[in-house]
């Protein structure tokens, strides 16, 4: 099935799918070739994690002809992050970035596939662009538990081998959980309770989360985003030390200085599916994820 996937959507590309907007019909085929599967893409599970990052790299190699591999040791396994660029004759790059990986025995669909199918529709959509900016769209292995916040994470590895470069960033995006949309009265939750009354207690938006002193992209690209009325956008901006704001890859760009943002449905707060075997794609949004990936598309194309 991984094998057929590509070619079928190739011959939908070919026969005029490719376009300035996301598929729902693209992005389902995305979620059920990564979700429905034998075994669980845990940390354990290598064949699944390898065969997951092939079906990511074939999906890449569509769209374009700058595909990397980064290949890493985690207490003596090999893990891979997978890389696609658009734009390479520019210097100035921005990353956008998605984990593969879940948490213990599940399917993952919002955590973290949908962020993944994000990165694949969007290399789609950019394909054949004039950027001014490299776009680099990096899917990564080891971003859950045990190992979030340690150095294996794939995050880190790619972010430190950037700053180990001296790579020109401008900044980059971390898409972590953009498929769970509820329209009920008290289907929200907050760190803090009082936010409530600012933000609402229903979960019908997305968000974009920052730190104090995010820097000049993640400025700029929350304006863009917001301006381009896709979906329902709100920005939380905080300190680091707040519980949840760091709680994805964007964290490991945070230390290495970069300007960086995440992109989230806000998770556990909202999705009661969060690190349950009940983290199906049946319970997702489809139409509202698709109108998450235009927005980043638009905000992206805009910077240029």
């Amino acid at each position: 099935m991984y094998k057929l996937i590509p070619a079928l959507l190739l011959m939908l590309t070919t026969f005029g799918r490719a376009s300035a907007f996301s598929d729902t019909t693209l992005i389902k085929t995305h979620l059920t070739a990564i979700t429905k599967t034998i075994g669980y893409r845990t940390c354990d599970n290598i064949q699944l994690l390898n065969k997951t990052a092939d079906y990511i790299k074939n999906i890449f190699k569509l769209y374009s002809d700058s595909i990397s591999t980064q290949t890493y040791s985690a207490n003596g396994l090999e893990y891979k992050n997978i890389i696609c660029s658009f734009g390479t004759e520019n210097t100035k790059r921005i990353i956008l970035g998605a984990h593969y990986d879940v948490c213990d025995k599940q399917e993952g669909a919002d955590d973290n596939a949908t962020g993944i199918t994000g990165l694949l529709e969007l290399a789609r959509m950019l394909k054949g662009q004039k950027l001014n900016y490299r776009i680099d769209l990096v899917a990564y292995t080891l971003e859950e538990p045990p190992y979030f916040r340690t150095e294996f994470m794939g995050s880190y590895i790619h972010a430190k081998s950037l700053a180990d470069r001296k790579a020109n960033v401008y900044g980059m995006i971390s898409l972590e959980m953009i498929g769970y949309f509820k329209e009920e009265k008290h289907t929200q939750d907050y760190p803090i309770g009082l936010l409530s009354l600012f933000y609402g207690n229903r979960g019908n938006y997305i968000t974009l989360v920052k730190k104090f002193g995010a820097g000049h992209f993640t400025k700029k690209f929350c304006s863009r985003f917001k301006s381009s009325t896709s979906i329902k956008t709100k920005m939380f901006t905080g300190p680091k030390s707040l519980g949840g704001i760091d709680f994805s890859d964007h964290l490991n760009y945070w230390k290495f200085g970069y300007s960086a943002l995440m992109i989230t449905d806000t998770a556990f707060l909202r999705n009661k599916n969060y690190h349950e075997p009940t983290d199906k794609i049946e319970t997702l949004d489809l139409r509202r994820m698709a109108k998450v990936i235009d927005g980043v598309f638009s905000s992206l194309t805009s910077l240029n």
